[in-house]
């Protein structure tokens, strides 16, 4: 894995892991894992926790780069979504 791909594997990682921990889009996904398993069940917990979403979005995230490292859609989806990261990130200082 290159030091680019590392970066933007970071980046991707990041985002992805808020998507399904704290964005609102994914709130319906979040209420379905309450739903059936419960609202102080393990699954509920890993898909708000952070820490624990992020382990294994970094797990796929490592595994995707390894085996398609290097190809242009890895590069495109990586650099999108560590953009919409840093874009995020940038507007919560800029507004």
């Amino acid at each position: 894995m290159t030091l680019v791909e590392f970066l933007l594997s970071l980046g991707a990682t990041c985002r992805v892991t808020r998507f399904i921990t704290k964005d609102t889009l994914a709130a319906g996904f979040r209420t379905w894992i309450a739903d059936r398993f419960g609202d102080d069940s393990k699954p509920s917990y890993l898909v708000s926790c952070s820490w624990c979403t992020s382990i294994w979005v970094a797990v796929a995230m490592t595994a995707l780069t390894q085996g398609a490292g290097g190809t242009f859609a890895l590069q495109l989806t990586t650099t999108a979504l560590t953009l919409s990261y840093l874009t995020g990130l940038a507007s919560r200082w800029l507004d």
